[in-house]
């Protein structure tokens, strides 16, 4: 897979990209990050890609001329474009799986007041990771990015992330690890009695409680088997005795 992504500020992905399950990837060649300056296609002898808005306001705003310029020369016949932007469709591990399975995506980070309307005509994506706003979109290109690599064939076992929150629509089940006792609190027994069906039973459980008390809206959009629904009614259940 190649990732391209569209930056006023390479340097705040060197950290990143030279660091632990990225930093591996990229060197068993994996996936392949490249890291494209915007500036580099200002017509400006200044380099400015920005420019102050129609009708007046604060801030500044990234041209649509610039980032044209920009796609034409990087963009290939598998790219998908993604934008960055608090508007988008707020990123989940859904969007995660289907990016991944992409041969080449390209992330173009918003800045200051962000885009001229007209970059959307060559965008496929509006992505949000959050009701919140940064000052860029660089982070934002930052969790996209280690979301769709460490699904990736070969960066890591799979059995790693079968599991976790909301790959499976739910959130995923407490773990536990030495030492066995701690602070007067010592891992549940079903844990280390090596009967592998009570271990799947008390994990889905888990889950599924976990899911119900914080994330209730992930149940909306699970389809629950007939042994999830009866795990579920115990513990609506077991809340309801507890109030």
């Amino acid at each position: 897979m190649k990732i391209k992504i569209v930056t006023l500020f390479k340097e705040m992905f060197i950290p990143f990209l030279e660091t632990s399950i990225i930093k591996r990837a990229i060197n068993n060649k994996l996936v392949e990050v490249e890291l494209v300056d915007l500036r580099t296609y200002s017509n400006d002898k200044h380099n400015h890609v920005d420019d102050t808005p129609y009708g007046g306001g604060s801030g500044m705003v990234i041209r649509v001329d610039v980032v044209k310029r920009a796609l034409d020369d990087i963009k290939s016949s598998a790219s998908k474009v993604i934008l960055t932007t608090p508007r988008g469709i707020t990123y989940n591990q859904q969007i995660a799986n289907k990016l991944s399975k992409e041969e080449e995506i390209i992330i173009l980070c918003g800045h200051y007041e962000g885009f001229d309307e007209r970059v959307l005509d060559y965008v496929d994506y509006e992505i949000s990771i959050g009701d919140y706003v940064l000052t860029g979109g660089e982070i934002a290109a930052m969790t996209i990015c280690d979301s769709i690599i460490r699904l990736l064939k070969d960066v890591i076992k799979e059995e790693s992330y079968k599991d976790d929150s909301f790959q499976t629509g739910l959130l995923e089940y407490p773990q536990y690890t030495r030492p066995y006792i701690y602070d007067d609190k010592k891992v549940p027994d079903v844990l280390v009695n090596g009967n592998h069906e009570e271990i799947r039973k008390y994990r889905l459980y888990e889950s599924l409680k976990l899911t119900y008390l914080r994330r209730k809206d992930l149940l909306d959009k699970y389809s629950l088997n007939k042994e999830e629904e009866e795990l579920l009614k115990k513990i609506e259940r077991e809340t309801l005795q507890k109030k």
